[in-house]
């Protein structure tokens, strides 16, 4: 849905409307004697669950709130945000897609939903069937040998898949000292690095966005531990020369990584483990449909090659000869643990259920993701910058380089588009391309959505030649329209005074 503007200036309130009420905080709702809970009484005279030194004293000024109060207070609030349920979520390499009903339905399955994660193992066969099988189905979708389920997101798996690196290397006597990370990488690689204890070196892009192979020639010294590589890279363009990186990297005692946040792009037609990848994390709340946003849950397995087997994290889940499924622990040359238990284990059944929905016509799922984002390509490239033109998959990098002409950001350009109904996609990411806008529609969206989006877009650009001052001060028709960014940022204000 898009809006037709036909003023030079916001639409002037309608009269007939009444002024919106203020939406106070839940403190100013607050108002001493009101109660929001009721509790049966106690039903064992003189008990007492915890001993009174323990419990907390009532808090003074705290807030005092009726159960109504508290119910509007938050359905008000939750009308206020946006999400996937209401329109396309155009976020470039966080791959906010659909997620299907059914995998809510099998998560909330009693057998997993209500089972304990310190039961036994006897108790706990169909959870460890599950592990089990979603670990060989991920091998099978990337090459690779063995996986592990227990890194919470894809940073701690890059962390995870570099410490197995790390301890590899050590065990021939030489750790090395430095990770290569493209320019064009995720951010989160640098980090990662430097938490295994490494030195990080940046490789420049070429004209192409891609690797330039005489530059890692020269960088891939007997020092470098490995490469860190996004596939497809945070431009949207795949590595097309990744065999020879890969022969490169190994030629001098190296490990290739590869950063699979994009998997999406990719899964069911291409297997990373064949175009020489050793190591590659992926995310099970991005390519496999696990409710994404607002601070997790999230999961980040790890697939590895054969020499970095040994090197898993423990547990790991095994099968006997009987049928079944224990958790190994006497693992001597593992990581150690990442985490507890086994991971985000609701994220294991919503992904399972996802790819199994699929079943082997999995590869659908990047052919339609490419497909969607070149067709907003090829909607938006005659009015909005592509300082890389090589092929795109599922996302596509514009710049504001054409609207800055008129006085208007990457920034304006999102605030705009919020006034249409959609969410604004990645700005200023990836840090090569100045003024970044990066768009990925995934799979789940159909033509008409994107038709809408594009013309959205398009309508913006339009205002940006002819009257840039509506696009400078957007959003119009939000309940919070343009605030301070800098100020807010400077000047924190973390706890609530009446």
């Amino acid at each position: 849905m898009s809006v037709e503007i036909e003023e030079k200036t916001a639409p002037a309130r309608d009269p007939r409307r009444p002024e919106p009420r203020p939406l106070p905080l839940v403190f100013e709702r607050s108002g001493e004697g009101k109660v929001g809970y009721s509790l049966p009484p106690l039903d064992v005279p003189g008990a007492v669950a915890i001993p009174a030194a323990l419990c907390r004293k009532e808090i003074a000024g705290g807030t005092e709130i009726s159960e109504v109060d508290v119910a509007r207070h938050f359905t008000r609030l939750s009308k206020l945000n946006f999400s996937i349920d209401q329109g396309l979520y155009a976020l470039g390499s966080c791959t906010m897609k659909h997620n299907p009903r059914t995998n809510e339905e099998m998560a909330r399955l009693p057998g997993f939903a209500a089972s304990h994660p310190l039961a036994p193992d006897a108790l706990s066969q169909g959870s460890l069937e599950l592990a089990w099988r979603l670990e060989r189905i991920l091998a099978e979708l990337t090459g690779l040998p063995r996986v592990t389920l227990q890194p919470s997101a894809g940073a701690q798996g890059e962390l995870a898949g570099i410490l197995m690196v790390r301890k590899a290397l050590e065990k021939t006597g030489k750790p090395r000292t430095t990770v290569l990370i493209p320019d064009s990488a995720h951010g989160t690689n640098p980090a990662s690095a430097h938490f295994a204890g490494y030195t990080v070196k940046e490789l420049k892009s070429n004209a192409h966005g891609t690797i330039d192979l005489d530059v890692l020639e020269r960088a891939m010294t007997e020092d470098v531990a490995a490469l860190m590589l996004t596939v497809p890279n945070t431009l949207g363009i795949f590595e097309g020369q990744i065999l020879d990186i890969a022969k490169i990297v190994h030629a001098r005692g190296g490990y290739l990584y590869c950063d699979g946040a994009n998997f999406n792009a990719f899964v069911g037609v291409a297997k990373p483990g064949l175009m020489g990848v050793d190591v590659m994390h992926m995310n099970l709340h991005k390519t496999f449909s696990t409710p994404h946003g607002g601070g997790g849950p999230g999961s980040g397995p790890v697939a590895v090659c054969e020499a970095l087997v040994p090197y898993l994290p423990r547990p790991t889940v095994e099968r006997r000869a009987d049928g079944t499924f224990f958790l190994d622990y006497e693992r001597p040359d593992s990581i150690g643990r990442l985490r507890t238990f086994l991971g985000n284990f609701g994220m294991f059944v919503r992904a399972l259920s996802y790819i199994a929905a699929y079943g082997n016509r999995i590869g659908e799922v990047a052919r339609v993701a490419v497909l969607n984002a070149n067709y907003i390509r090829a909607g938006l490239s005659d009015v909005y910058h592509l300082k890389y033109d090589g092929p795109s998959m599922h996302e596509v990098v514009f710049s504001d380089k054409k609207q800055t002409e008129f006085g208007v950001s990457n920034v304006d350009i999102a605030k705009r588009l919020m006034d249409y109904g959609f969410h604004p996609p990645t700005m200023s990411f990836p840090l090569i391309v100045h003024g970044a806008l990066m768009i990925e529609p995934t799979e789940t969206e159909g033509k008409p959505v994107l038709d809408a989006f594009i013309k959205a877009m398009r309508d913006i650009a339009r205002e940006c030649e002819e009257n840039a001052e509506l696009v400078r001060t957007a959003p119009h028709t939000t309940p919070v329209k343009r605030v301070d960014e800098v100020g807010a940022a400077r000047n924190l204000v973390l706890r609530w005074r009446p």
